[in-house]
Parts: C-alpha cells; sequence; structure tokens
C-alpha cells in the first residue's frame, strides 16, 4: 500500500457534524446545482432572460433522471428483474446505477419540446448549457469515489485511492491502493469546460455545434477510463459499449465538418410558425390555407 493515499469515505457517507450525507447523492445533486448555475449565468451573459434556464430545468432535471435511470435498468436489467431480485430496487435511484447517456438523450428531447412550446431559441440554450454539463459531469463523476466503483491497476502514487476489500476486483484483494479514475475523468472533463468556453468565444459555435464538441470530447476521455478500468476488459474484442463509444466520436467529427459553415450568435427566441399562402400556379389551394371568412362563407354555403 502506498504511504500517502486517498482515502475512501466509509459506507459511501460523508459525515458534516451531526448531519449525515448519502455520498452518491449528494454529488450528483451538486452536479446539476452547477450545470444550472453556469447555465443560468452564461445565458443571461449574451442577452437571455432571467431565471429563463430555472424554468427549463424544472422539466429538464426531472426528465434526466428518468432517463438516466431507464438506460441503466434497460442494459443492466439482470440486476432488477429474475429470481432474487427485488424490481422496487428501480426507485432506489441513491444506490447508483445512473446512465449519462441516457440523461443526456432524455434531457435533450426535453428541452426541444420546452423550447418549442415557448418559443425559446434552442440554439443559445444549448450554448449556454454545454460547458455546465461537462462542469457538472467532473463534479458528479465523484459519486464513484463514494461507490468506490470507477478504479484503475495498482499504484503506490500519492493520490492512489484506496479501495475495500469488498470492493476490489477479484485477484486483487491483497492490493490495497489503485488509481482513481475518477479523479482523471473529473480533470479530463475541466479542460473540456474550459475548452468550450473558449471555443464558444473564439470560434461563434452555435449551440448545436458546441453541444456535439462535449459530446465528443466527454467520450474520448471515457474511451480512455474504459481502457483503464480495473476488471473492464476481459479479452482484445471490442465490446458494444466501445463501439458505441466509437460511433459517437465518429459522429461528432462527420457533424462538425458538415456544419463547418454554421458561426453564431442566434436569435433567443425562436421565429413565429406562418401559415403558408397560396400563389398562383401552386396546384389546388387547400382549405386549410384559405382566408377564415372566405372559408366560413363556404362552409355555410355548402350547408343550405
Amino acid at each position: 500500500m502506498a504511504a500517502a493515499f486517498l482515502p475512501s469515505p466509509v459506507n459511501g457517507l460523508w459525515r458534516l457534524g451531526p448531519v449525515v450525507l448519502d455520498g452518491y447523492a449528494f454529488c450528483v445533486v451538486l452536479g446539476i446545482v452547477v450545470a444550472i448555475w453556469v447555465t443560468e449565468r452564461r445565458y443571461r451573459a449574451i442577452g437571455g432572460r432571467q431565471w429563463l434556464i430555472l424554468d427549463l430545468a424544472t422539466v429538464v432535471v426531472p426528465a434526466a433522471l428518468v432517463g438516466a435511470r431507464l438506460e441503466r435498468v434497460i442494459t443492466d436489467s439482470r440486476l432488477y428483474f429474475g429470481h432474487g431480485r427485488d424490481w422496487v430496487d428501480i426507485l432506489r435511484f441513491a444506490d447508483g446505477g445512473l446512465s449519462l447517456p441516457g440523461a443526456v438523450v432524455a434531457g435533450l428531447a426535453a428541452t426541444w419540446l420546452w423550447c418549442r412550446y415557448t418559443r425559446t431559441g434552442i440554439g443559445p440554450v444549448l450554448g449556454a448549457a454545454a460547458p455546465g454539463l461537462a462542469l457538472a459531469e467532473a463534479v458528479g463523476v465523484w459519486a464513484n469515489w463514494f461507490a468506490q466503483s470507477l478504479y484503475g491497476p495498482p499504484s503506490t502514487w500519492p493520490w492512489a485511492v484506496e479501495i475495500a476489500p469488498s470492493h476490489r476486483v477479484p485477484g486483487y484483494q491483497s492490493l490495497g491502493t489503485f488509481q482513481p479514475l475518477f479523479l482523471y475523468e473529473s480533470v479530463w472533463d475541466v479542460l473540456i469546460c474550459l475548452l468550450l468556453i473558449y471555443a464558444i468565444r473564439r470560434l461563434a459555435l452555435t449551440g448545436d455545434r458546441a453541444l456535439v464538441l462535449c459530446a465528443g470530447l466527454y467520450t474520448v476521455g471515457r474511451l480512455g477510463i474504459a481502457e483503464l478500468r480495473l476488471g473492464g476488459r476481459h479479452s482484445t474484442a471490442l465490446t458494444l459499449a466501445q463501439l458505441t463509444m466509437l460511433a459517437v466520436i465518429a459522429g461528432a467529427a462527420a457533424y462538425w465538418y458538415v456544419t463547418r459553415a454554421r458561426q453564431g450568435p442566434e436569435a433567443l427566441m425562436a421565429e413565429p410558425r406562418r401559415r403558408r399562402r397560396w400563389a398562383p400556379g401552386a396546384g389546388p389551394r387547400r382549405a386549410d390555407d384559405m382566408e377564415p371568412g372566405l372559408n366560413a362563407s363556404r362552409t355555410a354555403g355548402s350547408g343550405s
């Protein structure tokens, strides 16, 4: 064991005097708060309405949590269904098991629906949120410190993390300290946040390009973490998760190339949808395109 190391919390709890906090849930909640705070400040800095992001968060955060849990339940269904399993464990969010891809997909869907309903430009919202999401992940990934679930090969470095015997990978019970992959991922996410802030300002990135850049860089980091994770690979063949990450990286690079001509700034409010006007030679005129008065008179005449 290393002479100096980072000890892991006992039972995943953090004691602040008389208050006992669940470390996993605390990191997740703190990450959400950081994301909202950063996004709100950045959105107001470009002229956005005050508290609009907070209003949006009341819809996006629950949707993201449900999506994160649902994706994990689908991919690890054996943990919740079958002999000796209790499906009620699905509702125990504090026990861990939240998937970031599921949170992103559900959160983006909720954001799109909310912006469409309120006529809010989604581009500026995404541009303001991208750095906040990276910073939120930098905070939230520390939940793995409390869960003792994200560590790499044995290490004697001063920043190695102590892992309890009950959480060690089989074959490593005699070793006590390991590389803290959650720390590496947290540092990587902070760097992504800083790079996004610089790129959005320097390159006038649109919101969609900023979010795609965030997703691509985050996935690169996750791919590296998966390679270092102890017990994460059992063969030289690529896993489904790794193939998915490679597809995300390739898709992000392709999207960036296709949209290379796009530049901001973008409108804070979406343009109202306009009804199509009929023009001579444009084909038969539909009843929906007629003037209300004319349409009403024809309807009344047909009934006489």
